[in-house]
């Protein structure tokens, strides 16, 4: 009888490229600077996207999981159309989002409660709805800053720019099956990754 090898663990550039949805093309990156340059929120993140994508190259997981980068990308996808490698800078913030929800790693539940709540009300109404995921985060997490919040709240509601009431799509049956097979889809990638 052969005995089994052992099998190699994955490298952590190796899971981020398998959680990813599509071709991430990370390994492309040849450390420009170019997304750290058009980021929007660059100044408020630990380390740049360029830093966390020689982070993740250099197994660093624990750190790049408990940074707090990821967390304030704000999807306007402006690093990955100026990338000169096109790599999917935005959708790798997102893996790195739920590869640190998944192990407990991220410092400050502020943010993925806040990307859960979104979620929530997207996947039940089909939008968002704004006054509900910002009164639960600040209830929860800021109930001091409220009060300042609610003038805010009411001139977004004096000019018709947010709502009382969550607003329903006329389709949720079809959105709800949509997002039921691509769950599935993705615990089905994840079963192959691992295998």
């Amino acid at each position: 009888m052969t005995p089994i090898a052992p099998t190699k663990p994955r490298s952590f550039l190796e899971q981020v490229e398998a959680g990813t949805p599509g071709d991430s093309r990370l390994s492309m990156c040849i450390q420009c600077g170019t997304c750290g340059g058009s980021c929007p929120s660059a100044e408020d993140m630990d380390y740049s996207p360029r830093q966390i994508f020689a982070m993740i190259r250099a197994d660093m997981k624990d750190r790049v999981l408990r940074s707090n980068s990821p967390w304030y990308c704000v999807s306007c996808y402006y690093c990955t159309i100026r990338c000169p490698q096109e790599v999917h800078i935005t959708d790798i913030m997102y893996t790195l989002k739920h590869m640190a929800i998944e192990a407990d790693l991220y410092r400050d539940s502020a943010a993925p409660d806040l990307s859960n709540t979104f979620v929530s009300y997207v996947e039940n109404n089909g939008r968002s709805f704004e006054f509900g995921l910002a009164t639960r985060h600040y209830l929860k997490h800021q109930p001091l800053n409220l009060v300042g919040a609610a003038a805010m709240g009411l001139e977004m509601f004096s000019k018709g720019r947010m709502d009382w009431r969550p607003e329903k799509i006329k389709q949720t049956k079809q959105l709800r099956a949509i997002l039921k097979r691509a769950k599935a889809i993705e615990a089905s990638q994840k079963m192959e990754a691992v295998a």
